[in-house]
């Protein structure tokens, strides 16, 4: 049974919600952090926490060649494995919720608004988190698509698999290259400045956590109206 809808029509609500994963909803990006430096570091290398912010949001294409620029002699599937297995690892023992997500998730969801997790993770990490959350309708992973983030194929593809028109959605992302997909995608765009830098385009709303932003705040994104959280 589909949870019930607050007091507010449809009409006043996005089409859906559409949330990147790692470092969005979830405090992920540090273990992809360690996997990168042990990875490179056991073939001889060196990763720098630079190295690694840049690296937010990436594709695991585009991870692979930088960290074989580092000396990582294996391929992209083999990287891929590597990485994934260390991460699924490290958050086994429970999802580090990033501060404010769990909790709007659950009112997208009790509002009945279609929610999709759209990641460059691939689906064997994606579909374990989305499992466990059990708010998701739809699941689209790095591995999902031809071309991930930075191109839109990501957010169009969540948002046609919802049904919905994507300039009628409202999507969250904390990475440079996520946001440039959602943005492309046409969707209404909140940039969540956690961890790595980021300049959202204009007409992109902003905030430096989800703690304390509301569905009201995403119904007012998706009219058109921009949110600025940022701290002072």
């Amino acid at each position: 049974m589909a949870p019930a809808r607050d007091h507010r029509t449809p009409d006043d609500l996005p089409a859906a919600v559409l949330w990147d994963m790692d470092g969005t909803l979830i405090d992920s990006e540090p273990h992809w952090m360690v996997a990168e430096t042990e990875l490179v570091e056991a073939h001889g290398g060196v990763w720098t926490r630079d190295d690694a912010v840049s690296m937010i949001g990436s594709s695991m294409d585009v991870a692979a060649a930088r960290l074989r620029e580092r000396g990582v002699d294996l391929s992209t599937a083999q990287i891929a494995d590597a990485l994934n297995t260390a991460v699924a690892a490290a958050i086994a023992a429970g999802v580090p919720w990033q501060p404010g997500a769990r909790e709007l998730v659950e009112a997208v969801a009790a509002a009945g608004v279609p929610q999709a997790l759209v990641t460059s993770s691939y689906r064997v990490l994606a579909e374990p988190f989305a499992r466990a959350v059990g708010l998701f309708d739809v699941v689209v992973a790095g591995d999902d698509v031809t071309r991930p983030k930075p191109d839109p194929e990501p957010y169009l593809t969540a948002a046609a698999l919802l049904g919905v028109d994507p300039r009628a959605c409202v999507a969250l992302e904390d990475s440079v290259s996520g946001l440039a997909s959602a943005v492309a995608s046409g969707a209404h765009v909140v940039a969540v400045q956690l961890i790595a830098p980021v300049d959202p385009p204009a007409g992109v709303s902003r905030t430096t956590t989800l703690r304390g932003v509301t569905l009201a705040d995403l119904a007012r994104v998706a009219s058109g109206q921009l949110l600025d959280r940022r701290a002072a």
